[in-house]
């Protein structure tokens, strides 16, 4: 099944009329995107946008063969004209089929947002599915057969791949398009880094796919640190490496603090903007963790374990600290490190960066300096991906 992507972007294109923001800015040429629309074996056509004739002629492609054409969403946009010869378009209502002169078989499948997804099956067998700007599948049921393809809006809807994902649909061969591409992301690297998380992918608009042909599927690493500053914004791309998964096991080690509303402040915080899936445990006891099979683990700080750790050695006193504790510190680091070496589970974990700032005043805090910088490059070198966050933007160290 050939699939040409006239358009990737948003229903309002990309850069969006009249906005004025530097993704927008810097969306021109070859990053510019056009809204949205499918060429499926040259017989059906999935949303009419302007300028679709245009767009698949520059593709080297015609609509004269189109038998077809079906809307995925209300489009409230300007009036687009319908090129000549092209049938009317329309909808499939939920859960109807509709076989093709073509042969080709569409289902619509019900959205949780104003809009149709189309599930298309060729006569060879090869299965697409194409969700609409802003919508997830609905009431899926679980043990689902995987799709070749899916073209989704990976990055307006995250929790779309995270159902698709826990009830089969999509499995380790399928090949997940992101489209409805806005401004909410840079357009280049920064995309395709966030997509790969996802393990997907963006192409250009024009593109042509062959649903069903083996293509190398984004490979997400499994074992990622995150490093950065105060308020860097580095939790919230830890959070963003897993948002497509379902099932997180969120590790939180700076656990609870009575009589501190601030403290409770932040962990509230942090709670609020994690997807409702996910599990939370406050524990500092992560080797057994690391040690099992299990959903994936992300762990949230390595500076408040490296705490926890200090303080069951009684670190912060120098006579203890020259007599036994530097040694007993480091075998529970070591211990640590060994752990996510040896885990078979996906891990992503944050840290903090305290080696740039102002030399700690006090023996015990340059201690605590001192042994951080050597945790964090212990668990670093174990990673296969290393990110550092700065001012919300990410540096790509590793990976």
């Amino acid at each position: 099944m050939e699939l040409t992507l006239l358009g990737t972007g948003t229903p309002s294109g990309l850069p969006r009329p009249d906005c004025p923001c530097a993704v927008c800015a810097a969306s021109r040429g070859a990053l510019a995107r056009a809204a949205t629309a499918l060429l499926v074996d040259g017989a059906l056509l999935l949303d009419l946008t302007p300028g679709a004739a245009m767009a698949a002629a520059r593709s080297g492609h015609s609509l004269v063969g189109v038998r077809q054409v079906l809307l995925t969403h209300p489009h409230n946009g300007p009036a687009v004209d319908l090129p000549a010869g092209l049938p009317a378009a329309g909808r499939v209502p939920d859960g109807r089929e509709l076989t093709l002169i073509s042969g080709h078989r569409v289902r619509a499948v019900p959205m949780d947002h104003p809009g149709t997804g189309y599930e298309v099956t060729s006569l060879e067998g090869e299965r697409l599915l194409y969700l609409p700007p802003g919508g997830a599948p609905a009431g899926l049921a679980e043990g689902l057969a995987a799709y070749d393809t899916v073209v989704a809006d990976v990055v307006g809807r995250p929790d779309a791949i995270v159902r698709l994902r826990a009830a089969g649909a999509i499995g380790s061969t399928t090949d997940v398009i992101a489209v409805h591409i806005d401004h909410d992301v840079p357009a280049g690297p920064e995309l395709a880094r966030r997509l790969a998380a996802a393990g997907a992918r963006a192409v250009p608009d024009g593109t042509t796919l062959y649903v069903g042909e083996h293509h190398a599927v984004p490979d997400v690493p499994r074992r990622t640190l995150v490093t950065g500053g105060a308020r860097s914004g580095k939790s919230l791309e830890a959070e963003r490496r897993l948002e497509t998964f379902p099932d997180v096991l969120y590790v939180a080690t700076g656990g609870r603090r009575d009589g501190d509303p601030e403290w409770a402040s932040r962990v509230a915080l942090h709670r609020d903007r994690r997807p409702g899936a996910w599990r939370t445990v406050e524990t500092c006891d992560l080797v057994p963790l690391l040690a099992h099979d299990g959903p994936p683990l992300l762990i949230d700080c390595l500076s408040l374990w490296l705490t926890d750790a200090m303080d069951r050695v009684d670190a912060w006193d120098d006579a203890k600290w020259a007599a036994d504790g530097e040694r007993e510190l480091h075998a529970r680091v070591a211990e640590l490190v060994a752990a996510v070496r040896e885990t078979s589970r996906t891990v992503v974990a944050v840290t903090n960066e305290v080696g740039s700032g102002v030399v700690p005043a006090t023996p015990s805090g340059r201690r605590f300096r001192d042994e951080l910088g050597r945790l964090n490059a212990a668990f670093a070198a174990e990673c296969e991906h290393v990110l550092l966050v700065v001012a919300g933007q990410v540096l790509v160290l590793r990976g």
